[in-house]
């Protein structure tokens, strides 16, 4: 079998890239501008088809607001690397970092470990807690079912 699916955590400020800008774009672009070395290796180790978390930093907009999925591997232009994404969908619920930070099941979150790094690995213990809080994202496959396995206790 295959590598298992990988998850991540994408940061950008809404000013230079926003999700409006990565959905209208044919919701493909390159992933590019990381300069940090441990923010590069991150890059550099995703895989075609993981799942990103699209995350807005800046002092008035951090939260989770969509998610994207990795449809070209590490590859250089003019000696940058990058990757390239594809928009999925939005959150049906943005998810704010105070929200996130609050919540006991995602204490192991690496993004309050090093919050300045812009590509960030994520367990898929937090994904899936993620996802649960914010009710999941389009395309995700679950528009249809609502929320009938949701188990509020």
């Amino acid at each position: 079998m295959g590598k298992e699916k990988q998850f991540w955590l994408l940061k950008t400020e809404p000013g230079e890239w926003s999700w409006d800008d990565q959905a209208s774009n044919g919701g493909i672009s390159k992933w590019d501008g990381v300069k940090n070395k441990q923010a590069q290796k991150n890059l550099k180790a995703m895989k075609l088809n993981d799942l990103c978390f699209f995350y807005h930093s800046g002092a008035n907009a951090r939260r989770v607001v969509g998610a994207v999925t990795v449809v070209r591997e590490w590859y250089e232009v003019g000696g940058e690397g990058v990757v390239d994404v594809k928009a999925v969908g939005e959150m049906r619920r943005p998810l704010d970092l105070k929200e996130l930070k609050g919540d006991e099941g995602l204490k192991a979150f690496q993004l309050f470990r090093q919050p300045r790094l812009s590509v960030v690995p994520v367990s898929k213990e937090v994904w899936e807690r993620v996802c649960e809080l914010g009710g999941g994202f389009e395309g995700d496959g679950k528009e249809d079912g609502g929320d009938d396995d949701d188990d509020d206790g």
